[in-house]
């Protein structure tokens, strides 16, 4: 098959890749304490947002922010993963990958608390 041909649509590979995806989450909730807290923090989230009876907008809001930061959680992991194996050894420049990584989901989970006290405060008080 040359470069400009695409595959025949298959079903049974789209339903093995979800095996793959399924893998991988089976992956971080092992290896990832920071995806962990995440997922808590959602858990807890979902739990306030019952209790506060939320709008279906304020739940849409909420649903996709806690998809970002979990997202961006699991793409830091694949960039740590993939830096390691392409710089087992220390490298200055692999840190530095690693740490703008780092950054971005601290990025994403910043304005998730930000959108939380905003849904959050004012049911509060």
């Amino acid at each position: 098959m040359n470069q400009q041909e695409t595959p025949a649509f298959s079903v049974k590979k789209r339903i093995v890749s979800f095996k793959y995806a399924f893998n991988g989450l089976k992956f971080i909730l092992k290896t990832q304490h920071n995806f962990l807290i995440h997922l808590t923090i959602a858990f807890l989230v979902t739990v306030a947002g019952l209790f506060f009876h939320l709008s279906a907008l304020e739940w849409c809001i909420l649903v996709i922010t806690m998809a970002m930061v979990l997202g961006a959680e699991a793409f830091n992991t694949s960039l740590e993963k993939l830096t390691d194996l392409v710089s087992p050894e220390y490298n200055i420049e692999a840190g530095r990958v690693k740490d703008i990584a780092a950054v971005a989901v601290l990025l994403v989970a910043m304005a998730a608390v930000i959108i939380g006290l905003i849904i959050f405060l004012p049911k509060i008080f």
